[in-house]
């Protein structure tokens, strides 16, 4: 098949796509549920998809894809996993909600508690944006402090004092960067750069008595797969310590992704919270956040700060999360996960070099980016230099090849243990041919 430009093919295999999204972009803005989904990164149209079964999706149209993308992390042990869907039929026929307390509440938290070390109580909500927007209500409530530090190309949802960009100066208060965002909603927020352990110490020194929490992803996963440095996790907690500032991990993405005990057992640093998504809930909506027990108390009732949701700890969501920990502890993937990712890095970077492509490839665990420049990238100004354009035609070459990537430069994609050396193998075939087209 022969694409001419990013929107159009002589033959299109996804005309049933075409014509769903076509109607839906009449129904919903942009045609879709999430700006993540809407292909903006690539151009052309998304893929509407029907069926998902181990390391494949199938689209409405039949095709047939080996998925990188699992829901955007969920699927760690591949679509249809049995236990999370025994898990839920059998919650279904209890009742989908009582909006009061159940059993599984309980069981779910104290899985959760026994597996992440800064974890002492659990508050559960109904997705990741939750979790954060809740975490830095609760750090400001324990310290009585309203300034924020967050890091340029950390994502952690669609919060309004989190929904920001830098000023002038990365150390600048931050301005909204998005319309529906006040500057006074974001005005306590302070961007910095990620890795930038003398800039961090300098703010905490000239602010250090007005800040309340400095929030992070541990492996980020929306400026691509980019990691903290020693010296930079070193910082963090040193000076979060020494001021008396919460340090919160996101781990929304990697939370018992790049390890069971997530990305602060890997490290070796315990932060003061935790923000867990997508794995904890088995792939259904379901969000949580949690850390010391001093701070976790300050939450109504037991406390003062207000969080409430009507479906929190809803009965079908904490059935799939208590299936998806369980097995996870029970049978860990993580070691075949690590030498299946490994092996996919390999190759992916092998046939960089083959055809002569400037890359470079972070990993951590079953999360990588292949970043189309010569590297290293270690921070969003650094990700920032990548070549799109590039990466979009590589995109298209790969979904026409039956290979689902993620559908930005800016995005890690994710492994599952039900991904073969087989599906290994196609992938790197249909890397070779799509990226001999970019020379």
């Amino acid at each position: 098949m022969k694409r001419n430009g990013m929107n159009s093919v002589t033959h299109n295999p996804r005309q049933k796509s075409h014509t769903v999204y076509q109607r839906a972009q009449q129904l919903m803005p942009g045609g879709v549920n999430s700006a993540a989904r809407a292909f903006g990164a690539v151009g052309g149209e998304p893929i509407v998809f029907e069926k998902g079964e181990g390391a494949y999706l199938q689209d409405i149209d039949g095709n047939r894809y080996i998925d990188y993308i699992g829901s955007w992390g969920p699927m760690i042990l591949g679509h249809q996993f049995q236990k999370v869907k025994d898990a839920v039929h059998e919650a279904v026929e209890r009742g989908t909600s009582f909006g009061a307390p159940t059993i599984a509440e309980n069981t779910l938290a104290e899985l959760i508690i026994a597996a992440v070390p800064s974890v002492d109580m659990v508050r559960l909500v109904n997705s990741g944006t939750e979790a954060t927007m809740s975490a830095i209500r609760v750090a400001r409530g324990y310290t009585a402090r309203d300034r924020i530090i967050k890091f340029a190309g950390n994502y952690h949802g669609h919060v309004d004092s989190l929904l920001v960009s830098a000023g002038s100066a990365a150390a600048t208060l931050s301005v909204p960067n998005s319309p529906g965002i006040t500057e006074g909603t974001t005005q306590d927020t302070l961007v910095l750069n990620y890795n930038d352990s003398e800039q961090l110490a300098k703010t905490f020194q000239e602010q250090g008595e007005q800040i309340a929490a400095v929030i992070l992803e541990p492996v980020c996963g929306n400026m691509g797969c980019v990691t903290p440095s020693s010296e930079f996790l070193t910082a963090l907690r040193q000076l979060t310590e020494q001021h008396g500032a919460v340090l919160i991990f996101d781990e929304v993405m990697c939370g018992f992704r790049v390890a069971y005990s997530g990305a602060q057992s890997l490290f070796g640093v315990t932060p003061d919270m935790t923000t867990m998504g997508k794995i904890v809930g088995g792939g259904l909506p379901l969000g949580a956040f949690g850390g010391r027990r001093d701070i976790m108390q300050h939450v109504l009732p037991a406390g003062k700060v207000f969080q409430a949701g009507t479906l929190s700890g809803n009965p079908i969501a904490t059935a799939a999360g208590i299936a998806m920990l369980t097995a996870l502890r029970d049978d860990p993937p993580y070691e075949y996960l690590e030498s299946i990712s490994q092996r996919l890095a390999d190759g992916l970077k092998a046939a960089c070099q083959v055809n002569g492509i400037e890359h470079c490839l972070n990993r951590v665990g079953s999360m990588m980016t292949l970043f189309f420049q010569p590297g290293p990238v270690t921070d969003w100004p650094s990700a920032s230099r990548s070549d799109v354009d590039r990466f979009g035609r590589y995109f298209w070459g790969m979904i026409d090849r039956g290979v689902y990537m993620p559908c930005s430069q800016y995005e890690a994609l994710f492994v599952s243990n039900q991904h073969s050396t087989d599906d290994i193998t196609a992938t790197l075939s249909a890397a070779h041919e799509a990226l001999a087209e970019l020379v």
